[in-house]
């Protein structure tokens, strides 16, 4: 596979390849809203997750926190399906990144992403949000692509 300097996603992706100057602690911590995984097997994972909605609150992200409950996570809402590129820039901790579809089922899952690294962790298809979840998360839970998230982002209530 090629590789892709983060200069040339810059288009592509525009939260990920822009820098977090002046950047060094955590943002306070996002309204929260509950969000529910329906596996295949019948199963309802409840999450409460914050909310990074604006273009500001997702280039922090959960950069510089320390710690993500089982039961937390934070949602990445693109406002409109499209690709997506996350990166785990002065983050401190693993996580497992979600990319949920406009329909709300689970596209891909990253498990256990490396923390401070500049990869980039790609959605590989259009995607409506981006879930960052504690790493092993996904394992542990035994979530799978196809999964379904029901959240108002995607037209279902948990």
């Amino acid at each position: 596979m090629k590789r892709r300097s983060l200069m040339s996603l810059a288009g592509l992706f525009p939260i990920a390849a822009l820098a977090q100057p002046g950047v060094t602690e955590p943002q306070p911590r996002l309204p929260t809203e509950r969000l529910v995984i329906a596996t295949r097997d019948g199963r309802r994972i409840d999450f409460n997750v914050e909310m990074a909605l604006g273009p500001d609150q997702q280039m922090v992200g959960l950069m510089f926190r320390t710690a993500l409950a089982d039961d937390e996570g934070m949602i990445f809402d693109w406002g409109a399906a499209r690709e997506s590129a996350m990166w785990m820039r002065n983050t401190l901790i693993p996580l497992d990144m979600v990319f949920i579809a406009a329909d709300g089922r689970i596209h891909r899952i990253a498990e256990r992403t490396v923390p401070l690294s500049l990869a980039t962790v790609e959605s590989r298809g259009p995607v409506r949000a981006t879930l960052e979840l504690a790493g092993g998360a996904a394992e542990r839970l035994n979530l799978r692509v196809g999964d379904r998230v029901l959240h108002r982002l995607f037209g279902t209530q948990p």
